[in-house]
């Protein structure tokens, strides 16, 4: 069985809510990020990122990780784009054209949206905000004009693709000055949010401690 190791406040999301949409069994071991804990070397502490179990298993000391038939994979967008095309059907690519196109934005993602977005997420001050809005704003534009013609990112249907940029995007959802002048971004983010799979993976994180 697929196990996932990690917590919900961590980019663990994306596997897990993908999981949720496929609806297959998947093993969970939670391991926190040792930078929330007060002592990471008491006793009595949880398994966390610098663990010695768990630095064994994945060196980098990060969260996600998964393991699946003796595999342990790392880093969240392979580990999300492995589950889709191992197990997830259609929310996979068809054909390679479609696997081109949910690799663009997938990388579109992680390299180009979710630093300024995590800018936004962090910032204490309103230039650091100004700053990340800014930075999306050519990204944003160019999605907002793709839905405006499309329900979802790839082949109208929902794929892992919409998985992965819409937990980018999230992180800037809380400054609304960076979603107000792309509609159809916000729509199709509505979209995605309203789905049960990412209903419930979000009330399980919302029940994890802060």
């Amino acid at each position: 069985m697929l196990t996932v190791y990690g917590v919900y406040r961590s980019r663990a999301t994306r596997p897990i809510w993908l999981l949720g949409e496929i609806g297959m069994e998947w093993r969970h071991v939670p391991v926190i990020q040792t930078r929330r804990l007060a002592s990471a070397g008491a006793g009595e502490a949880p398994l966390h990122t610098t663990s010695p179990d768990f630095a064994a298993l994945n060196p980098m000391c990060e969260i996600p990780c998964i393991e699946d038939d003796g595999m342990v994979l790392t880093e969240s967008l392979a580990i999300t784009w492995y589950i889709a095309r191992r197990y997830g059907g259609t929310f996979g690519p068809q054909t390679q054209k479609e696997e081109a196109q949910m690799a663009q934005w997938m990388l579109l993602a992680g390299t180009t949206i979710e630093p300024p977005a995590l800018t936004i997420l962090g910032a204490s001050d309103d230039a650091a905000r100004d700053k990340g809005t800014a930075q999306l704003a050519k990204p944003f534009a160019w999605l907002d004009r793709h839905l405006a013609d499309h329900r979802w990112l790839v082949a109208d249907r929902f794929t892992v693709a919409d998985v992965m940029l819409a937990e980018c995007v999230r992180y800037a959802q809380g400054h609304p000055p960076a979603l107000a002048p792309y509609p159809h971004l916000a729509d199709w983010l509505a979209r995605c949010q309203a789905r049960p799979a990412w209903q419930a993976m979000w009330a399980r994180r919302n029940a994890e401690p802060a």
